[in-house]
């Protein structure tokens, strides 16, 4: 395998510190690990909530934009990385946290490096987005702070709840850029039927994420359409498509639902604001609300 002069420099750095690395490996005196380094969206936003401050040495940059991550406050005040092994070696982490399927080349060379990695799929569902909370506490060496997180979104979601299960659901599609839907088997999916809604995208059986021509969100009669953006955001590729003449031209017109990728992506409490934002949108067109 190719290893860039970047890796090179890198791991000849850390070789000449080999008592600073041998501490950094061997963690907290508590076992916990001391130097954590995430290397994805998903996992930053995780450790931002569940790691003491001062045992997270890096982020991605990702999770300092606002527009991507709901911590970026937060995430601002520790150093940024890019996914580049180059970049965490000379760190010295004894953990470092990372998604199933980015920055693979990093996650190997580090594995080789004798770095010990967990990493994160992407949840398909509210349990699963509980269950990471869980294990990934249990990786960083807070358990009981993982525990406490699902209880509170536990008791959020259960405050949520349908007011009338037997009031018709509302039908929505989920536009993202360049007319893609999140279908059955997402994340998005879990959340829309906890909030109240039909995800159109998933009646349509085209898997987890597929394209839909618009074509066909106008033949399926949604209530609502959800785009990925801020309410009263600026324009963007999201909302570029609801200016398409086939959309326009619908009557009754579907009601515009505003919400940012960013709350239901990942796993986190971020989710149960995405449910209550959907659950008060699907309340308002059972009474008959529209835009």
């Amino acid at each position: 395998m190719a290893v860039s002069a970047g890796f090179r420099a890198a791991l000849a750095g850390a070789v000449l510190v080999p008592v600073a690395l041998s501490a950094a490996l061997a963690g907290a005196p508590d076992g916990r690990p001391a130097r954590i380094v995430s290397l994805n969206l998903c996992t930053d936003e995780l450790a931002l909530r569940l790691a003491d401050p001062d045992r997270l040495v890096s982020v991605t940059w990702l999770s300092q934009d606002p527009r991507n991550g709901n911590l970026a406050e937060a995430a601002r005040r520790h150093r940024a990385n890019h996914g580049l092994v180059e970049e965490i070696l000379p760190l010295a982490p004894d953990l470092v946290v990372a998604g199933r399927y980015t920055t693979r080349h990093a996650v190997a060379m580090l594995k080789r490096a004798g770095i010990r990695v967990v990493e994160f799929d992407i949840p398909k569902d509210l349990t699963g987005v509980k269950a990471q909370i869980v294990d990934f506490a249990a990786a960083i060496g807070e358990p009981a702070r993982g525990r406490a997180l699902v209880a509170q979104m536990d008791a959020e979601l259960a405050r949520l709840a349908l007011s009338d299960p037997r009031a018709a659901v509302p039908r929505a599609f989920v536009l993202r850029p360049n007319g893609f839907t999140p279908g059955r088997g997402s994340l998005v999916d879990d959340v829309l039927t906890a909030a109240g809604f039909d995800n159109l995208g998933a009646s349509l059986d085209l898997g987890a994420y597929a394209q839909v021509p618009l074509e066909r969100v106008v033949l399926e009669r949604a209530d609502a359409l959800i785009v990925d953006t801020e309410p009263d955001g600026p324009p963007s590729l999201a909302t570029a498509v609801l200016t398409h003449p086939i959309l326009r031209a619908l009557s009754p017109r579907p009601r515009l639902i505003s919400i940012p990728s960013r709350l239901w992506t990942c796993a986190g409490p971020s989710v149960v604001a995405a449910i209550a934002r959907l659950r008060s949108a699907a309340a308002d067109l059972q009474k008959g609300g529209r835009p």
